[in-house]
């Protein structure tokens, strides 16, 4: 996936997160695109600017990518 796809699929799941959920959508960005994340180029920090969310979610990024080896999503969000 390039830079604008991760940046798209995030920053659509954070902005239409339900009340409450965004840095939860943010994990499951995460999850979901693990294997995609981890296989790419770019930083963490460049696929949220990417996404046109804050860089200091990197983080919440990493804890999803890190959790992915340990769950799978119940049900699907976007």
């Amino acid at each position: 996936m390039t830079i604008n796809e991760l940046g798209a699929k995030l920053g659509e799941m954070h902005h239409n997160a339900p009340q409450g959920s965004a840095v939860a959508m943010i994990h499951l960005f995460g999850i979901k695109y693990a294997e995609h994340i981890q296989k790419s180029k770019f930083s963490k920090k460049d696929i949220a600017e990417a996404a046109r969310i804050q860089t200091s979610y990197h983080t919440e990024i990493s804890k999803g990518v890190k959790l992915a080896e340990y769950v799978i999503p119940k049900k699907e969000f976007i």
